[in-house]
């Protein structure tokens, strides 16, 4: 892990360091966007095709589920990591994952949870996103493919 320039948050650099977080840590959640310095300023999402603030930020829970069973932690932090991967290169490359801790309020029209008292915890690195790749490439034979734009 280094330290980063943006809102002054360590990097991840790796998924072990991601599973790792995640193994000490419940409640987290994964945003992708410029930042928590920009999210935190403007307290709430807002949904894309209405155009309606939304009472928290949208995040993708990273706590694993029960149905997860034993399966490694670091192919569920692939997994998660991978969900939004394309975000970047829909929205931007200023737009980049990082880690928080907050209190859910609501669902957002993805049915994403919705968080406010927002931690910011980390980053991700590019190097987790493209690990996330491959592991997730590694399994598409046993799993199937999401449809993602490229």
């Amino acid at each position: 892990m280094e330290s980063a320039d943006q809102a002054g948050l360590p990097v991840l650099r790796s998924l072990e360091e991601l599973a790792s977080l995640l193994e000490r840590h419940d409640g987290l959640y994964l945003r992708w966007s410029k930042g928590p310095d920009v999210d935190i300023a403007a307290t709430s999402s807002r949904d894309e095709l209405t155009g309606i603030a939304m009472p928290g930020l949208s995040a993708n829970p990273l706590d694993v589920e029960k149905w997860w069973d034993d399966r490694p932690l670091v192919l569920w932090a692939a997994r998660r990591v991978y969900d939004y991967e394309h975000l970047p290169r829909e929205k931007g490359p200023q737009v980049r994952p990082w880690v928080l801790k907050g209190t859910e309020t609501g669902r957002g029209p993805d049915n994403e949870p919705l968080v406010v008292d927002v931690s910011p915890l980390c980053w991700l690195g590019d190097e987790v996103i493209e690990a996330a790749r491959t592991e997730v490439a590694r399994h598409r034979e046993e799993w199937g493919s999401l449809r993602r734009g490229r």
